[in-house]
């Protein structure tokens, strides 16, 4: 398959909201609402040390224009002013360079700030970095993987006293709150000083770096922050940089045991968001020792799960912390309870999967974990809800073309949708909650069925649900959508095509089929699937694919791969329809 780029009109139009959107940001917000949200569990003095000091000074986004045209197009479309003064963007040039082995003079990269005014008429901006981007250059695949990972947007606070004193202790305050020294520079060309900061977790704002800007030539401080002077001769960081690295990362699993027994404890439903908890009284409430619990609510503020209030002497629950409480919409305690649990276990194992290529699980546990789940009620029902966690993916599924032209079907016999291993209903049920003229047939193992049929049921939508207890060899035919949601990827290719070739069987041929996986990227980029890929090997001895990968199983089961496209949490939903069969009557030309 090939990958064709969007039409140049669609990309600046894309850039053109983007931009409206930051505008809108920094006109709404200031440094002491927006500190907290960058940095859960940021009070106190802290806080108002960091407020006093710091002004939010704006929002900063990579665009891509065309050329220097297009960019004023852009401003003009969103209210700010089109001649605004520009200057190279030292740090950001060598920032792409570097991400994407280019020689830096090959990047045309120009920085600018438009005037933006704050609720109380603050005087605040927008910082547009602009990477020019000709057509047919060879630049845009760099615009399209930064347009997807925004790795230069960021917001930013100017310090209004250029201290250096000062300066060092804010940024101890902000390393002090997790935030993570990430580059700098210095810009010749406005004399000003830039420190770059990554949040320690996905904050409520939805930016994950942080600018503290000063004016003047600050080395000594920058020196500190990238641990070297010349941060060129150490593109992956200096030793001890390293070494601090890969601590955090060696510590990994402390993090995961942390807020397994945060979850098993039960410590978020006995906490609150609004109100700061002392240590005795959770103690009490939880069965735990003060001394010992204080330890990992320490701990878990600096995960962001809880903020410690140091003046009521206590700790509150944050809004990433209340995704583990038992009841919570979307509750994510059953993953906890996976994680630090039974698959905590097998990772211990991890390097037989590496070097046999077998499920470490099975080595572990004497068998399959879908047949050790089964023998144990208990596990089994944990497992199923621990996938419907992750039901937030499904979110724009029920709009998807496909569904959204079978609920408009004009016949008098309402469509069906096939949702195949579809656990505990849940995406069946958005489905069908969604699209009131639709029918369902969820197909699964008899204890999931049970559990499918009250979470329908519950949602109202039960009615019109059908039920089949089963395998994959069982699936009905006559749907006219077929669903495979977090299946294939449970199993080798073989194994996949068996499944495939099931479902081909069964469907008409006007039906579609709709595959919901993470897709390993084909450029190797950071995502989700990537370390899912681990976990399959480690736990199942499946595996995540590529959508080329996938294309060529559909294929061997008759199948023909349409199209996918994104849903959140880095997956993808792939359509594939029967493949067409040559008419052998047909003359060739």
């Amino acid at each position: 398959m090939t990958t064709t780029l969007p039409d140049e009109t669609m990309l600046l139009l894309d850039d053109t909201a983007r931009l409206r959107a930051a505008a809108e940001f920094v006109r709404e917000h200031d440094s002491a609402a927006l500190l907290p949200l960058l940095l859960p569990g940021l009070d106190g003095p802290d806080l108002r040390a960091l407020a006093g000091h710091c002004r939010f000074a704006h929002a900063g986004l990579l665009l891509f224009p065309p050329d220097a045209d297009g960019l004023r197009a852009q401003l003009a479309a969103c209210g700010l002013a089109v001649d605004t003064p520009s200057h190279p963007s030292v740090v950001v040039r060598e920032r792409l360079a570097r991400r994407h082995r280019r020689d830096p003079a090959e990047l045309d990269v120009r920085i600018l700030r438009p005037h933006v005014d704050g609720g109380a008429g603050e005087r605040r901006a927008v910082e547009v970095f602009a990477l020019t981007v000709p057509p047919h250059s060879g630049l845009e695949r760099i615009a399209a993987y930064e347009r997807t990972r925004r790795h230069e947007a960021h917001l930013a606070f100017e310090i209004e006293h250029s201290d250096p004193l000062a300066l060092r202790g804010l940024c101890a305050i902000l390393v002090r709150h997790g935030a993570r020294p990430d580059g700098g520079g210095y810009n010749p060309h406005e004399d000003g000083t830039v420190l770059y900061f990554t949040t320690p977790a996905d904050p409520a704002c939805g930016y994950r770096r942080l600018e503290l800007y000063v004016r003047g030539d600050h080395r000594a401080a920058l020196a500190a922050h990238l641990d070297h002077p010349d941060e060129h001769h150490h593109p992956h960081g200096t030793p001890r940089q390293s070494a601090e690295t890969l601590l955090r990362l060696l510590t990994g699993a402390w993090t995961t045991q942390a807020l397994a027994a945060f979850a098993r404890l039960r410590l978020p439903d006995a906490m609150d968001t609004r109100t700061a908890h002392r240590t005795e009284d959770l103690a009490r409430l939880t069965g735990t020792r003060p001394r010992s619990l204080a330890t990992l609510l320490r701990y878990l503020a600096m995960l962001g799960a809880v903020a410690q209030d140091h003046e009521e002497d206590g700790f509150r629950l944050t809004e990433l912390g209340a995704l583990l409480r038992s009841e919570a919409p979307g509750s994510m305690r059953p993953l906890a309870l996976m994680y630090g649990g039974p698959f905590y276990r097998s990772f211990g194992e991890l390097d037989h999967a590496v070097r046999t290529g077998q499920p470490a699980f099975d080595h572990l546990f004497g068998e399959n974990h879908f047949d050790h789940f089964a023998r144990d009620p208990e596990l089994a029902a944990l497992f199923d809800r621990s996938m419907a966690a992750s039901s937030r993916m499904f979110e724009p599924l029920p709009d998807h073309p496909v569904i959204t032209a079978a609920a408009r079907k004009s016949t008098s016999a309402p469509a069906t949708v096939v949702d195949v291993a579809g656990g505990n209903g849940e995406l069946l049920g958005r489905v069908l909650t969604a699209h009131p003229r639709l029918r369902g047939v969820l197909l699964e193992r008899p204890h999931a069925v049970e559990a499918a049929r009250r979470l329908l049921d519950a949602a109202g939508c039960g009615a019109r649900c059908d039920y089949r207890a089963g395998d994959f060899a069982d699936v009905p035919p006559g749907g006219d959508v077929y669903v495979l949601s977090r299946v294939l990827h449970d199993w080798d290719d073989d194994r996949c095509r068996e499944i495939l070739r099931h479902c081909a069987r069964a469907m008409p041929a006007h039906a579609d089929l709709l595959v919901v996986e993470r897709l390993l990227p084909a450029d190797g980029s950071p995502s989700l699937a990537t370390a899912w890929d681990l976990h399959m090997l480690c736990n199942v001895g499946g595996r995540e694919r590529r959508a080329d990968h996938y294309a060529r199983l559909l294929a061997d089961a008759g199948l023909q791969l349409v199209g996918h496209s994104p849903l959140p949490l880095d997956a993808h939903v792939l359509h594939a329809r029967r493949a067409a069969v040559p008419d052998p009557t047909a003359r060739r030309s």
